[in-house]
Parts: structure tokens; C-alpha cells; sequence
């Protein structure tokens, strides 16, 4: 299985986290310019932001939770040379979880669908740790 096969999911995850962030930014910027809010009211991170702004914000920091879990594991996999289709699968099902995640977050922020979307996210990549896991074991490498 090429090594791009199980990058690409890497990269769209890492492209969804740096959109999430500009976007964050962009609010943020425009919530100071506004005088919605005052620096001094948010310097030392206090939730002062408008609702909007920090939902955003909140669905950014969504992805530098969960998601590290997937960049150690994707990396170990390339290291140890075990990546295989199943990999590919179960990391596009991860990503394609977090895409929905961001989309209802930011979006609707129905807690319900956004919380199923975490879960399946959560069950594909439990899912990749437990085989990853046992082949390691198994083979003792």
C-alpha cells in the first residue's frame, strides 16, 4: 500500500484544522474591530468572545484533541511499515467523521448528530489502534 494512500487523509484532516483556524482568526478579528469585544476582556483567554466567534473556536479546538491520536498512530503505522487497506479505510471513515463533526459544529450544532459524528470518528480510530495494536503484538516486532 503507498505511503500516499494513507497520507491523504492526513492531509485533509490538517487542511480542515488550519481552515477552522483562519476562520477562527477571521471572527475573532472581526469581533475586535466591531468592539463586540475588548482585549482586555479576552487577553487572558476568557470566554468573552460572541456566541459565533466561539463556536468556531470550540470546533477549532475540536481538532487538536482527538485528532493527535490519529497523527501518532498514522505515523507509527509508516515507521512500522504495517499500513495496509484497512488502514486507508478505517482513516478515511476518521476523517470523513470530522468533516461531518465540523460541518454540524459549526454549522447547526445539533448536539445529538455532532455528538454521533464524534462517535464514529471514535470507533474508526479505536478501531485502527486495536489492529495496528495486535499486529504489532502478534508479530513482535
Amino acid at each position: 500500500m503507498p505511503v500516499s494512500s494513507l497520507l491523504l487523509p492526513v492531509f485533509v484532516q490538517v487542511a480542515l484544522t488550519f481552515a477552522l483556524m483562519l476562520w477562527m482568526g477571521a471572527q475573532r478579528r472581526r469581533a475586535l474591530n466591531s468592539g463586540a469585544v475588548k482585549q482586555h476582556e479576552i487577553a487572558l483567554r476568557q470566554p468573552n468572545w460572541p456566541p459565533r466567534a466561539m463556536q468556531i473556536a470550540n470546533c477549532f479546538h475540536n481538532q487538536l484533541e482527538l485528532p493527535m491520536l490519529f497523527y501518532a498512530l498514522v505515523a507509527f503505522i509508516l515507521i512500522t511499515s504495517t499500513n495496509s487497506f484497512v488502514f486507508v479505510v478505517l482513516a478515511w471513515l476518521f476523517v470523513g467523521a470530522r468533516l461531518v463533526h465540523a460541518y454540524i459544529h459549526t454549522g447547526s450544532n445539533a448536539v445529538l448528530p455532532r455528538s454521533a459524528a464524534m462517535a464514529a470518528g471514535a470507533i474508526a480510530l479505536i478501531a485502527m489502534w486495536v489492529i495496528f495494536a495486535v499486529r504489532i503484538l502478534a508479530t513482535g516486532a
